[in-house]
């Protein structure tokens, strides 16, 4: 069932998922500002309290009609929280004012694109794309990457951790946009995405770190595995940086580009061999 939901879902999220109507984020806004008060505590059981319902909703409909509800309810879920229709609303109109050499439009949707990490301020052309870079790489991976780990690692309870992964995901947007460093910092969602991007990442990365150049970026690779410390966002981009570190970072429509089109294939990549482990295990 994770399968065939993964490759419905995707596909449906290229041709059909244009906006935010089916993005779980968008939805969880009215949940969020409701809240006034942050902390750990609170963070931790709204993101329990969302994974019960969720669970719930499953075992209601497990054994009605053949499974056919149930399989629906894995697609909805899914399809709200894989995928970033609205984000690439935004991808698009950079593209659109860097191709028009509109700088104030350019940079307006630069922020929105880095609104988790933001962009260096006093630097040159060249470091502010790659930074850009780096920001579409880590929206690949929240987006698309992690999900689709938790969906595959949750195995029959898919739906229930993706769907506590993508509340807390919600919830750091919505911070980043709409509430203070401070609250922010008081919710300890940083520190809970942390811990929970910490393998996807190491595998994400093996990934970029095959693509790239090996003899540089496998070491940095290993040297990972043991590092608890540095955010998973440099981990990710570090490696990720060694595939793109032959193209210059000038143009402000190729650069970006150059991120995207790897991110895909990079998904591609992670999607074929999740495919092929579940066909194996399928057979044995």
């Amino acid at each position: 069932m994770t399968l065939f939901t993964l490759l419905l879902v995707l596909a449906w999220e290229r041709l059909f998922k244009q906006g935010e109507h089916w993005q779980l984020d968008h939805h969880l806004e009215r949940v969020f500002v409701r809240f006034r008060h942050a902390s750990l505590a609170l963070t931790i059981l709204m993101t329990l309290c969302w994974m019960i319902i969720v669970a719930l909703c499953l075992r209601l409909l497990a054994n009605w009609f053949y499974g056919v509800p149930l399989l629906l309810l894995w697609i909805v879920i899914s399809l709200l929280c894989i995928g970033a229709g609205g984000i690439r609303k935004h991808y698009r109109a950079y593209l659109r004012a860097a191709a028009a050499s509109d700088s104030h439009a350019c940079d307006a949707m630069s922020e929105e694109l880095a609104l988790i990490h933001g962009l260096p301020v006093d630097c040159d052309k060249e470091e502010r794309l790659r930074e850009l870079q780096n920001a579409l790489l880590w929206i690949n991976f929240r987006f698309y990457l992690a999900p689709l780990f938790w969906l595959v690692a949750g195995g029959p309870y898919g739906p229930v951790v993706l769907a506590g992964y993508a509340f807390l995901r919600a919830y750091q947007t919505w911070m980043a946009r709409r509430s203070t460093p401070l609250k922010r910092a008081q919710s300890g969602i940083d520190m809970l995405l942390h811990w929970l991007d910490w393998a996807p990442v190491r595998l994400a990365g093996v990934a970029y770190a095959l693509l790239g150049h090996g003899e540089k970026a496998l070491p940095a690779w290993f040297a990972s595995l043991a590092d608890v410390h540095t955010g998973q966002y440099q981990v990710l981009t570090r490696l990720a940086q060694f595939s793109l570190a032959r193209e210059p970072h000038l143009d402000d429509v190729l650069t970006p580009r150059a991120a995207v089109s790897l991110a895909k294939k990079i998904t591609q990549v992670i999607l074929v061999v999740v495919a092929l482990l579940t066909i194996y295990g399928a057979l044995v």
